[in-house]
């Protein structure tokens, strides 16, 4: 083992200035790949527990319990669950409102799963132009050292051509696995996506199903009439009027 750290140092030393902010990316990288292991097993454990839990209780009238249910859980679809039935524990609520309350709950709890894949998209980029750099200037000390001796010696230019090679396979290593767990996270957050509209689709048709039954009154938008430009209105009146006195204008009556 200890031999093996010595040479992992020893590449790592070789592989010249561009090695210390390639392991900074892999580092960063890691820390947000384990975070987002971790927020995406707890979002997805009991989903599939908690909608059917939430809706039986909530169909035998008891919202009490089924919100103390989505309360106790977390993951984003309990929480649109609980905004949902909050609205629907008023028994009156106005037209839209349980539909806005679970469509705002549900866009923050997406930016919070989403939240990282940024960090992990760049990684996944500037890593290996990071190696490329290091690798054009490993070929520039090759060249130098060239230009230095005058005369091409396999020796001279081994060491620039090893700088190449190792920073182009370290930003390489680091890329491929971060790419994976980006796009692994990515199907992941997909998933929960259709389980937070199935959620959504629960709620909105718990609420129509007790408006059916008379315990959820729903308060319409009233429209507001506008009057029509001209009609019934001042200038109608003095239309008419000016339409009315019109022969007075011209040749006087006989009588």
């Amino acid at each position: 083992m200890g031999a093996s750290q010595y040479e992992l140092l020893t590449l790592f030393a070789d592989g010249g200035a561009m090695m210390y902010p390639l392991v900074l990316c892999s580092l960063i990288a890691l820390g947000v790949i384990i975070a987002k292991f971790w927020t995406l097993w707890v979002a997805h454990r009991h989903t599939r527990r908690v909608l059917v839990n939430v809706e039986e209780a909530a169909r035998a009238g008891n919202l009490e319990q089924a919100m103390e249910i989505a309360s106790d859980t977390p993951g984003p679809t309990a929480a649109i669950l609980l905004a949902g039935l909050r609205r629907i524990r008023r028994v009156t609520v106005a037209e839209g409102e349980v539909d806005q309350a679970v469509t705002t709950t549900g866009a923050i709890e997406l930016s919070f799963l989403e939240r990282g894949l940024v960090v992990l998209a760049t990684v996944a980029n500037v890593a290996p132009l990071m190696g490329f750099l290091g690798t054009v200037a490993g070929m520039i000390l090759a060249f130098a050292s060239i230009e230095a001796a005058g005369d091409v010696d396999p020796a001279l230019v081994a060491g620039g051509i090893k700088v190449a090679l190792l920073t182009t396979a370290t930003g390489l290593a680091i890329a491929i696995p971060v790419n994976i767990a980006y796009n692994y996270f990515v199907t992941r957050i997909d998933s929960l996506i259709l389980d937070m509209e199935q959620g959504t689709q629960q709620i909105l048709n718990l609420a129509w199903d007790l408006e059916k039954g008379g315990k959820l009154t729903v308060v319409r938008k009233k429209k507001a009439l506008r009057p029509l430009s001209g009609v019934g209105s001042r200038s109608s009146a003095v239309a008419r009027g000016v339409a009315g006195s019109a022969p007075a204008s011209g040749t006087p009556s006989e009588a």
